[in-house]
């Protein structure tokens, strides 16, 4: 346990020291850039700062929206209410608490492994993994970047690909 965490030590302070040689090449590239072509550099500049000043509040929304996530969707929460079935209404409830999951996926199998071992069906954990590809949270970003047709047309896709793939692993794991 004490070998885990001080190896997690060492790669968060390897990623924060990469964050700050990144940072540092970054501005370097611009200043030699300026000393070479001043005119295209400060366009490009002025370009990134426009870029940067629309994403603001779609990051600040993601960012409150990911905690109230954190807040309310809690794996006791989820085994409650897909324990024993695999009937309509779990089906929509996978696909909710995966829409709304939030984290790196592999911190949610073991969960997923414990579930499946409690009586939860194959069909709602792959309804579940396939609607992690969903996220409200990063609503506001893609909508500013694809626009409302894409993002609609990708999540109701999404989400029928997730119903189809539950159909099919509960025909093939009953």
């Amino acid at each position: 346990m004490v070998q885990s965490n001080s190896r997690r030590t060492k790669v968060s302070e390897s990623l924060c020291a990469f964050k700050v040689q990144f940072l540092f090449w970054v501005a370097a590239l611009y200043l030699i850039l300026w000393w070479k072509m001043p005119e295209k550099t400060a366009a490009a500049f002025q370009i990134s700062i426009v870029f940067f000043s629309q994403l603001l509040l779609p990051f600040a929304l993601v960012f409150c929206f990911m905690i109230l996530l954190n807040l309310f969707l809690t794996p006791p929460r989820l085994e409650k209410r897909t324990k024993n079935g695999s009937g309509a209404k779990q089906t929509l409830i996978a696909a909710i608490a995966g829409i709304l999951s939030s984290g790196p996926i592999f911190a949610w199998y073991p969960m997923l492994k414990d579930l499946r071992d409690r009586g939860v069906a194959h069909s709602l954990i792959a309804v579940f993994l396939v609607n992690r590809a969903v996220k409200p949270a990063l609503v506001p970003m893609m909508v500013s970047l694809f626009g409302w047709p894409f993002v609609l047309l990708f999540t109701c896709l999404t989400l029928s690909a997730s119903f189809c793939v539950g159909f099919c692993m509960n025909r093939l794991f009953p």
